[in-house]
């Protein structure tokens, strides 16, 4: 499917088509395009990349490609941008990884995702209700929906933040190996978002030292804004992650504590019952020639012995505070 959106600013109005605008932007010097490219055959795509915007066929290739780390690339005319977006209307760690494509040229905006991007979606709908953001430049609607990227993450670290401190709470309540698996699974998916992150704050660190010279200088505090708010995104992700390994170390080590306490109380019982198990089992064996069992008072001297053993274990346990 190929959408595209044709702005002319000296009328101030919008079209919206496919593939026909492209024509029609080539013809006309003054109108700025948005064309969005979403689940389209990939020789289509190369063709037309190629062909109407002179983009560089490595750049296509890796803006095909279905995992690729997030980037930036200068070419003369226009840069390459490729961002990692999250799906689903509405974020969270089950969201799945949608890879943009943003080409981005003085007249021109070309995207490219083989996934729904909602990021993408309802900023053209905004740039159909008001035609004005698309006349403010390509490279800001690359920014905005940038920013609009980035602020999905921020959504799921503030959500996992929230849930982390629940989960300290209930560990040290009540464990239980739920916890411990709900909280390896924001580990892995953090680490995930880790290294995302990261790719994104580089990719746009760069950008803002460098700016391109056909980008308007007025908004280069827009990208320092999306460089900045994935820089707090790392440094967040960085912070729930060794959270969640703390979290983790903590769940064990009451485990551990637990185990040992049922352990100690499995000990204090076989040392007092084992000597009483043995006496028991001697005098209940069945030989005649016993000389205890025919002492009057053996019985009663064998149960204060045993009653002697049980006290004195209870009062070693006391002392060595087990007990």
């Amino acid at each position: 499917m190929i959408e595209t959106l044709l702005y002319d600013p000296d009328s101030q109005t919008l079209r919206q088509g496919g593939t026909e605008l492209i024509d029609a932007w080539r013809e006309a010097p003054q109108t700025i395009l948005w064309a969005n490219f979403f689940e389209e055959a990939p020789e289509v795509e190369s063709a037309l990349f190629q062909q109407q915007f002179g983009l560089h066929p490595l750049a296509i290739q890796d803006a095909q490609r279905d995992r690729h780390p997030p980037k930036i690339e200068r070419f003369d005319e226009h840069i390459f941008l490729l961002v990692r977006g999250l799906t689903g209307d509405v974020p969270s760690l089950a969201s799945g990884i949608v890879q943009i494509a943003l080409f981005v040229g003085a007249r021109f905006l070309v995207s490219r995702h083989s996934r729904p991007s909602p990021s993408i979606r309802q900023f053209q709908s905004e740039v159909v209700s008001d035609p004005s953001l698309l006349g403010k430049g390509p490279a800001n609607i690359a920014g905005t929906v940038s920013r609009r990227i980035s602020d999905r993450y921020w959504k799921i670290l503030m959500d996992v933040e929230t849930r982390l401190e629940v989960l300290e709470e209930q560990i040290f309540d009540d464990a239980d190996d739920r916890h411990l698996e709900e909280l390896i699974g924001y580990r892995t998916s953090l680490e995930k978002y880790r290294r995302v992150l990261n790719y994104h704050m580089h990719s746009f660190d760069d950008l803002r030292k460098d700016f391109p010279k056909f980008f308007d200088r007025g908004l280069i505090h827009l990208y320092v804004d999306v460089y900045e708010q994935f820089d707090r995104e790392k440094s967040l992700a960085d912070l729930h992650y060794g959270l969640a390994a703390d979290l983790m170390d903590g769940y064990i080590s009451v485990s551990s504590h637990r185990l040992n306490n049922i352990v100690k109380i499995l000990t204090i019982v076989t040392t007092i019952f084992v000597p009483l198990g043995f006496l028991a089992g001697i005098y209940g064996m069945n030989f005649e020639h016993m000389p205890e069992l025919q002492t009057r008072g053996g019985y009663f001297v064998l149960l204060s012995v045993m009653g002697a053993i049980a006290v004195g274990a209870l009062a070693v346990f006391r002392r060595i505070r087990w007990l």
